[in-house]
């Protein structure tokens, strides 16, 4: 049951979350029967994400006809194209572990407003683990709030984070990079869901993430779930705009802070050129394995900035 408690546009984007979810659900108990395509190598699109972003975009718009739309599969197609309301719609975070049936996947939605996020959910339909955040009122699982973990030590770490699978990813780099954070912390997990994985980190199971590679819709409802715990989330140099950039780092305040400092160097491993041309063509220029010279003056740790505009446009 809805709490009255949340926010109107926060209740509508759990009600689309969890009709997604029962799609999604369904479709589990005959995953033989799936039609499964290929957008690219290794990066795979079935009719259940089609589906459940459909009934997410039904309900949203329901509610709100003037808002606009970002969504994984259909893009911009949907909604008001020059609202300053967006709603930022992955269907189905996951669809590798999906089609094989291993049972960690999720429904991420968020509306951003000027650029800022202001509401998110993160819906586990597996687990029917409802993870939630209204900018300013906290993250909570369920009706648990939600604060990242206490750990101030590398080596006591638990970070989460995502291979590169697409062609063109710069694999070679990413070993180093994966290297590099390895052989510091306690261990390195890669479910797969990197909207699971940053609420992940919001409920103190990892202690930070990192990814290269990673859409908006990907990271934008996990980054505020983040940020309403307590945490902080960035590019690899510590700045705000990893929203587009390709890139994100996200951890509790101490764990963030070193995790920055280890991953500045690697900073736009993918360029910003070929992030436009798709993920297909991304990192296929660099085919180096040694790290690029460091930046040339790392940030330290930094929180979301407040005030609205702060962030790149959606």
């Amino acid at each position: 049951m809805l709490q009255t408690s949340h926010h109107p546009m926060l209740n509508v984007a759990i009600k689309a979350a969890r009709a997604a979810g029962a799609i999604i659900n369904r479709a589990s108990l005959d995953l033989e029967a799936l039609r499964i395509n290929t957008k690219s190598p290794n990066d795979f699109v079935t009719e259940v994400d089609h589906a459940a972003e459909g009934v997410i975009i039904e309900t949203l718009l329901g509610a709100y006809p003037d808002h606009g739309i970002l969504a994984e599969e259909s893009g911009r197609t949907h909604g008001a194209k020059h609202s300053e309301y967006v709603w930022i719609i992955d269907p189905l975070d996951g669809t590798t572990n999906f089609i094989h049936g291993l049972p960690v996947y999720c429904v991420s939605i968020a509306l951003a407003h000027r650029g800022v996020v202001q509401q998110a959910v993160v819906y586990d339909p597996t687990r029917n683990d409802l993870f939630y955040a209204t900018k300013g009122r906290g993250a909570f699982l369920n009706d648990r709030r939600l604060r990242v973990s206490k750990r101030t030590r590398m080596s006591d770490a638990l970070i989460g984070t995502g291979f590169p699978f697409r062609r063109g990813d710069n694999f070679k780099r990413y070993v180093k990079m994966f290297e590099d954070v390895m052989q510091i912390c306690a261990g390195l997990r890669r479910p797969g869901a990197a909207a699971l994985d940053l609420c992940y980190v919001a409920a103190g199971y990892y202690d930070a993430f990192f990814e290269t590679g990673l859409q908006p819709w990907d990271v934008a409802a996990g980054s505020l779930i983040i940020t309403e715990a307590g945490g902080l989330i960035g590019n690899f140099t510590g700045e705000s705009d990893f929203l587009h950039q390709r890139e994100v780092v996200a951890g509790n305040p101490k764990i963030y802070g070193q995790l920055v400092s280890i991953l500045a160097p690697y900073t736009r491993v993918i360029k910003e050129d070929d992030a436009s041309a798709g993920p297909a063509v991304a990192n296929a220029s660099a085919e180096s394995a040694e790290p690029p010279a460091p930046a040339a003056k790392k940030r330290g740790a930094v929180r979301i900035k407040k005030a609205d505009g702060d962030e790149a446009p959606v």
